[in-house]
Parts: structure tokens; sequence; C-alpha cells
């Protein structure tokens, strides 16, 4: 039996092929309009690790925490003194959680390869942090869902990742020729998580974007 394929985000079947290249295909979702990789052509978790741990992920590399700062800079106009956060996805060399914590945060990490903390995931944040991780989810549905059930009515979820505009050649585009991108978000697919999940959204800039949780979802 041919297995039918849906949209990772919103469970659509409805979908059509917006480009194929010589390792894998990508699909755009009809309703939402996450595009994805089909998972056929996902990595393996071995070589998905394999690929992380060639990152230079150093907590003392200006350049790095300057990439950071994209993030962090903006976050901490948002969230109270002493706020109690959460870094998913924190990497090979967690940063972002160093850079907070030197303001006065109080940081938790999680990272299914290099600090799987489960714990976490029974406590209430008053900020998550996601820095180049969405777009590496599988299950980016499942994944967002948990993230909204731990954050604080008030509290932001804030990500990093590079946007899919109208503006982009998506062809050309760099961002899609990572094996471990499997999933990327435009204007639509965002609406559609705040939607679902309670969120009010706010796109900083082309790679940043602040989810604010208003409401407990259902």
């Amino acid at each position: 039996m041919i297995e039918v394929i849906t949209c990772p985000l919103c469970e659509s079947k409805d979908h059509s092929q917006i480009h194929k290249d010589s390792l894998r295909e990508y699909l755009s979702c009809s309703d939402c309009e996450f595009v994805f990789v089909p998972k056929p052509y996902h990595l393996s978790e071995a070589d998905e690790k394999l690929r992380y741990d060639t990152h230079n992920n150093d907590p003392m590399d200006v350049r790095y925490r300057q990439f950071l700062s994209q993030l962090t800079e903006p976050l901490l106009k948002k969230i109270p003194d002493d706020s109690y956060g959460l870094d998913f996805g924190s990497g090979p060399g967690p940063t972002l959680s160093l850079m907070l914590q030197e303001k006065g945060h109080q940081l938790e990490i999680y990272d299914k390869f290099y600090a799987p903390n489960e714990h976490i995931f029974n406590q209430q944040f008053d900020f998550i942090t996601a820095t180049e991780v969405i777009e590496h989810l599988r299950d980016p549905k499942f994944e967002l869902r948990r993230l909204a059930s731990i954050l604080k009515i008030g509290g932001y979820l804030s990500l990093m990742t590079h946007l899919l505009t109208q503006e982009i050649d998506f062809s050309n585009w760099y961002y899609k020729n990572d094996p471990s991108h499997i999933g990327f978000f435009n204007q639509k697919s965002l609406n559609y998580v705040a939607e679902e999940l309670g969120f009010e959204i706010n796109v900083y800039s082309e790679r940043v974007i602040f989810l604010k949780k208003l409401s407990k979802y259902i």
C-alpha cells in the first residue's frame, strides 16, 4: 500500500511539488503553505547527529554570539528580570543559554542528542528559545504543541529560522540545501501555528519571530 503523504504541520493531504533536485523533493501544503521534504528523503537520526557534530558552536566565539544576538537582544526587551527560560535544541555547544544567564536569567537546556533532559516537559517557562531548530523538526505539529504546553500565558516562544518569502527563488535558495533542513515556514504557516496554539505573532526580522502565548490552546 502506498503511504499517503500529509503535511507535517497541519496534516492536510493536499500538496504539490515545488522543486526537485538530485537528492530530494520539496512539497508545499495547499492549506497552510508549509514547505516540507517527504519522510523518505530524511536523514537517519545517526546521520543527522553526525552532521550536527561538525558544528563548531563555541560559546566563546564572538561571531557566533553576534549571530545569536539577533534573537537575544530583542528578547531581553520583552522578558522581565530573572525570567525562567528554556533553550530548546541547544546543540553541541550551548551558547544562547549562557548569554541569557549572563543577563541574570535562569535557563534550562534541551536537545534530543546532546541534552535529552525530559524533565523539562513537566515544567512551565516564562520564555522558550529555538534558534535554527524548527527547520529540522520531523514532527513540527507535535513539537510546537509540546512547547506551547510548557509555556506560561504571556510568555514568548522565540524562534530563529530563515523565513521563506515570496521574493525568494526557492530553486536557488541556499537554506534548502542543508540535508537536515526539512521544513520551511512562511507567513501563512506561521499564522496557522498562531491560530492553532493561541499565539500572537511578531515577525521581528526575516530570521527572528516572537510568538506570544495569549491563552491555553484547546
